[in-house]
């Protein structure tokens, strides 16, 4: 009887993880593109607050970096969104939101650390997902991701070399 029960458990369990495993299935299209612009709306936004606060030239140089590519990202990204029926947002990502209420009353060597950890962080992060989303060979969604990949890497370069200036 409890060896009927304990194969009983075991089955069920492999059972509801495979389920689980197919349901995931591949990567959410949608809701990748909309982190992506909502994304690229916060680099933005934070991009240009360093050109305003930063406490030294270059990370004002990487604050402008950043605002005109992701203007360029969100552009691409929008234009894909579009055509697979996601209306682009027009909102920030709220961690993003947080970080720009932390850096808004920051300036000078303050700013550039907070700024600098912040960047390197959501580049590592955004590094990830947009390989996953490009290994996934999800059309044009996927294609769009492996087009920007360059360009998030350029900015975690740039950021890791102002963490050491």
């Amino acid at each position: 009887m409890t060896r009927k029960l304990v194969c009983a458990a075991l089955l069920g369990a492999t059972l509801g993880w495979m389920s689980v495993t197919v349901l995931a299935g591949p990567p959410d299209r949608k809701g990748f593109l909309s982190d992506a612009i909502k994304g690229d709306n916060s680099e933005i936004r934070l991009g240009q607050l360093a050109t305003r606060n930063g406490g030294s030239s270059g990370v004002r140089e990487y604050g402008r970096t950043l605002a005109t590519d992701h203007m360029k990202a969100k552009a691409q990204a929008s234009k894909v969104a579009r055509q697979i029926g996601v209306e682009p947002p027009s909102g920030a990502m709220l961690k993003a939101d947080a970080e720009y209420v932390k850096l808004r009353v920051l300036s000078g060597k303050s700013f550039d650390r907070e700024f600098v950890g912040y960047m390197i962080d959501d580049h590592k992060q955004d590094i990830r997902e947009f390989s996953g989303m490009a290994k996934s060979h999800n059309g044009p969604v996927g294609d769009l991701a492996e087009k920007q990949l360059p360009t998030l890497r350029k900015h975690l370069r740039m950021a890791e070399s102002l963490k050491h200036s």
